[in-house]
């Protein structure tokens, strides 16, 4: 079996529909996933999971929220769970004063907000 702090975990027998909202990343004891239902990462991966679209506040708030944690270049940390957005951002190289920069974000519209000064480019970098 997996040992429940490994964000690597897989469910081999997890029906194909079952979209996993997030996975614990910390090896203490957490609060269950459930106690975080009224949070505004655990509703937006759920909005998600249904197929639903994020509105330019979501979106910008995505951006700024995957952009600016310590922990993951694409999820969201919070309680010690990892909220994981790959799905619906894209990957873009930034040139701002002479330096190039990896970002992820939903949208280039997103990533302008969540940037500072002159943006000389945004180029999108395809995943595969």
């Amino acid at each position: 079996g997996y040992s429940s702090s490994s964000h690597y975990r897989i469910n081999p027998v997890a029906e194909k529909s079952e979209q996993v909202l997030a996975i614990k990343f910390v090896q203490w004891d957490v609060p269950p996933l459930e106690n975080l239902c009224n949070s505004k990462v655990y509703l937006l991966r759920m909005k998600l999971n249904r197929g639903e679209c994020m509105s330019r506040e979501e979106k910008n708030w995505l951006c700024e929220a995957v952009n600016s944690n310590t922990y993951f270049r694409t999820a969201v940390p919070l309680q010690g769970y990892r909220f994981d957005f790959f799905d619906v951002l894209k990957k873009y190289l930034v040139n701002q004063y002479g330096q190039w920069t990896e970002y992820y974000a939903p949208d280039r519209t997103s990533l302008r907000a969540y940037l500072y000064g002159r943006i000389n480019q945004i180029v999108e970098i395809p995943k595969y």
